[in-house]
C-alpha cells in the first residue's frame, strides 16, 4: 500500500499540533496574542508564555516523540518482534539509574540529563557486548540479553527508590514516568532526530529486505550483520537521547509504527519519516493534555501516552495487524 499523500498530511499535522500547544494552557491565549508574539510585536505575558515555556516544550516533545517512534520502527525490524519498543533493550533502565543517582545526591538538572545520557550509552554498550560475546549475534540473543539487563536495572531502580528520602521521591517518580518540563533547549533534540533520519533513511531499502528475512537480504546483496549492527546503534542512540531529555515515555515507539503500517504500508522509505512526524505530533498532543487536563497540576506525560496508547494498541491487536 503506497500512500505518499500520508507524508504530506503528517507534514501539515506537525505544525498544527505545535500551534495547539501554544494556544492551550492554564492561561488561555487568543490568536492575536500568538500572532503578535511570533511577529515580535509583544513583550508581555503572552510572549513569555510562548517563547520561554510552551514553544520550547512543544518542540522538545516533538523531538522526543519523533526519536522514540523512529527507534521503535528500527527495533521492530531488527528484532523481528512486533512488541519491540525503544526500551526493550534496557537503554532506559541505565538512564533511569544514572538520573536517579544524580537526584539522590542533589545534583542539578544538567547533571540529571548528562547522567541519563551516560547511563543509556553504558547500557547500550553492555547489551551489545554481552549479546556479541560468544556465538552468533542473533536478534533473539540480543532481545534476551536486553530483557535481562533491563530487569537488572529495574532492581537497581527499586533499590534507589527504597533508600531515597521522601522529599526526593516525587521528582524521581515524575522523571521516571516522563517529564518534559526541563526541555528548555529543543534544538539539540531536533538535531538528534534529524541526524537519526539522515543515518537511517539510506538503510530503508535494506530494511525492507531484512523484514523478509536475513537470507533474502543476503541473497539480494545486503550484509545482514553489518546492517543489524548499524540499526542497533542508531536506534539505541535515538533512545538514549530521548530518555536523557524526558525520562521514560512508553507506548510511543510501540504503537506509532503499528499504526503507520496499518494505514500506510511497510515501505521504510515512507515509514521512517512518517514515524518521526507522527510520533512527534502524538507526543506534543499528549504533553499538552498532561499539563492542562488537571491544570495547574501537571501529570507525567507517560501517563497520558499510556492512557492513549493502550486502547489504540488493543485495537490494532484486534485487527490482527502484523509488522
Amino acid at each position: 500500500m503506497y500512500r505518499p499523500g500520508l507524508t504530506l498530511a503528517l507534514l501539515l499535522l506537525a505544525p498544527l499540533t505545535i500551534l495547539l500547544a501554544m494556544f492551550v494552557g492554564s492561561v488561555q491565549l487568543g490568536w492575536s496574542d500568538i500572532r503578535q508574539a511570533l511577529a515580535g510585536e509583544g513583550a508581555g505575558i503572552a510572549a513569555t508564555l510562548i517563547f520561554e515555556l510552551r514553544l520550547p516544550r512543544a518542540l522538545g516533545a516533538f523531538a522526543v516523540g519523533g526519536m522514540l517512534a523512529l527507534s521503535g520502527t528500527l527495533l521492530q525490524v531488527l528484532l523481528r518482534n512486533p512488541l519491540a519498543d525503544p526500551y526493550i533493550l534496557g537503554v532506559s533502565g541505565g538512564a533511569a539509574v544514572a538520573a536517579m543517582l544524580s537526584m539522590l545526591f542533589g545534583l542539578g538538572a544538567g547533571w540529571v540529563m548528562g547522567g541519563a545520557l551516560g547511563g543509556s550509552l553504558l547500557s547500550m554498550v553492555l547489551v551489545f557486548g554481552l549479546a556479541h560475546a560468544r556465538g552468533a549475534w542473533t536478534p533473539m540473543r540480543l532481545l534476551l540479553t536486553g530483557v535481562v539487563v533491563a530487569a537488572g536495572w529495574g532492581a537497581v531502580i527499586s533499590f534507589i527508590l527504597a533508600i531515597s528520602p521522601n522529599h526526593d521521591l516525587h521528582g524521581m517518580l515524575f522523571w521516571h514516568l516522563g517529564d518534559l518540563s526541563h526541555g528548555r533547549h529543543p534544538l539539540i533534540g531536533n538535531l538528534v532526530l534529524l541526524t537519526g533520519l539522515v543515518l537511517s533513511f539510506p538503510l530503508a531499502r535494506a530494511l525492507n529486505l531484512l523484514a523478509r528475512g536475513e537470507l533474502t537480504a543476503a541473497a539480494l546483496g545486503e550484509n545482514p550483520l553489518r546492517l543489524k549492527i548499524a540499526v542497533y546503534f542508531i536506534a539505541s542512540l535515538l533512545t538514549a537521547a530521548a530518555v536523557s531529555i524526558a525520562g521514560s515515555i512508553g507506548f510511543v515507539g510501540l504503537i506509532i509504527p503499528h499504526l503507520l503500517r496499518l494505514i500506510g504500508g511497510s515501505d521504510h522509505r515512507l515509514l521512517l519519516p512518517n514515524a518521526a512526524l507522527l510520533g512527534g505530533s502524538f507526543l506534543v498532543v499528549a504533553d499538552t493534555l498532561a499539563r492542562t487536563v488537571l491544570a495547574p497540576v501537571q501529570l507525567p506525560v507517560g501517563v497520558i501516552t499510556a492512557l492513549l496508547g493502550v486502547p489504540v494498541f488493543l485495537y490494532l491487536l484486534n485487527r490482527g495487524q502484523q509488522p
